[in-house]
């Protein structure tokens, strides 16, 4: 696998970039429904995130500095419209300085909508995105909204962020705002959130910035518990229909039909010419026993603190497929990192940190082999710049380039080495 000196140079104009959250780099906005998580004692207090708001012109120098050239936020909708039908002029100018310090930093800026926090009237009183009134009137004229407010400052969009994972902890195992649990409520939100990225793509593009998703892709294995056929049977069955629960909206992309398990195909048109940009994030792979319990993978991998194998290799299964898949179409990495247990001191913080840099620089060779094998790669987005807030684990788990007293780790110079070429 080639390293960032003998991989040769990226395409011209390959977006460098980092990721994050408003939640997470700010704390949750009091009008929030993780706000109201949080006060339930269902998550660990956020705070101010890593305190990007009084920070950002700092980070995104930092940033700079290493050479990229891109980074990815989100607008909270909290903060922008704490109470239906009231904007928040002191939160506008806030995102509005946000965005101006990032391209005074010679960053180009991609925002994203939604990022799995909600207003609390818009979630919890009104239904959220479930409720097709709801979304089909009020979601939408927030896209609007932020479009005309932000967009003479915006790069690209990229609208909702991991769909699936939203759906799965909002609506299948209750971990995530509202907490409802059981598949109807999971197909159900499933469905309403890809139509809700869809109709945001749509609303977008008339700005004419570039608009790209962000799916949560992971390759599935079947994985029996024991050496019974049937059970591997069972096995494959689970690993099929997981797959198309992760999957089945390329086919949206593709030919206008969105796939839920279990219910009926959804013609969704629109969704041919949604997105010019086909991201995804990745963080690891997984397997599926007979009784659709998952697991890392590989399964003497080591785990790490989310419970999976943080690696590399899945990232080219990813490539690979989405190019099979929606053939023709430009993609990018979105979102890929390694988490790491926080630790006291700074050189155990080291020996944590060479793990990170050891799995970015193997991805970052597969996608480099990935593109000279003819895989429009665009863009690979690192998660995160700086440690930050991470949701049911609060600030115990590290995904930064650089630590929340922006002390820059290893795997800083790892992707620097790369960006620069």
């Amino acid at each position: 696998m080639p390293t960032a000196e003998d991989a040769g140079p990226f395409p011209e104009g390959f977006m460098w970039g980092t990721a994050a959250s408003a939640t997470q780099t700010e704390g949750a906005a009091p009008s929030s429904d993780w706000w109201r998580w949080e006060q339930l004692g269902r998550a660990p207090a956020s705070g101010d995130g890593n305190g990007f708001a009084s920070r950002h012109a700092e980070d995104f120098a930092l940033f700079a500095e290493l050479g990229l050239t891109h980074h990815r936020l989100s607008l909270e909708w909290s903060r922008l419209e704490p109470r239906q039908g009231h904007h928040d002029g002191g939160a506008i100018e806030h995102y509005r300085e946000v965005l101006r310090a990032g391209g005074t930093a010679g960053l180009s800026m991609w925002a994203c909508l939604h990022h799995f926090t909600l207003p609390g009237w818009f979630s919890e009183d009104l239904g959220g995105f479930v409720d097709d009134h709801s979304r089909s009137l009020h979601w939408a004229r927030h896209v609007d909204f932020v479009a005309e407010t932000f967009g003479d400052l915006i790069h690209g969009w990229m609208p909702i962020n991991e769909p699936v994972a939203y759906a799965a902890g909002g609506y299948l195992d209750g971990s995530m705002p509202p907490g409802r649990t059981g598949a109807d409520h999971f197909l159900g939100a499933l469905r309403a959130i890809h139509l809700a990225n869809v109709d945001a793509a749509r609303l977008l593009h008339g700005n004419g910035q570039p608009v790209a998703t962000v799916m949560n892709l992971s390759p599935i294995t079947a994985q029996a518990s024991s050496t019974d056929p049937a059970a591997l049977d069972k096995a494959r069955e689970w690993a099929a229909l997981i797959d198309q629960v992760i999957w089945g909206w390329t086919r949206m992309l593709r030919e206008g039909v969105l796939e839920i398990p279990m219910t009926a195909d959804i013609e969704v048109p629109a969704g041919v010419g949604s997105f010019d940009l086909v991201g995804f994030s990745h963080y690891h792979s997984a397997t599926v026993d007979e009784h659709g319990a998952m697991g890392p993978f590989p399964i003497d991998g080591d785990v790490g603190p989310l419970g999976y194998v943080p690696a590399a290799e899945g990232l080219g299964e990813c490539l690979e497929r989405l190019a099979d898949e929606l053939p023709g179409r430009p993609l990018v990495i979105s979102e890929f990192g390694v988490g790491t247990p926080r630790r006291a001191t700074r050189s155990e913080d080291a020996v944590e940190d060479e793990r990170r840099s050891d799995i970015l620089e193997r991805a970052l060779g597969i996608v480099a082999a990935k593109i000279a094998g003819g895989i429009d790669v665009r863009g690979f987005f690192h998660w995160s710049g700086v440690d930050n807030y991470e949701w049911l684990h609060g600030h115990d788990v590290c995904f930064g380039l650089m630590d929340a007293d922006r002390n820059r780790r290893g795997s800083a110079e790892v992707a620097e080495s790369w960006a620069r070429g």
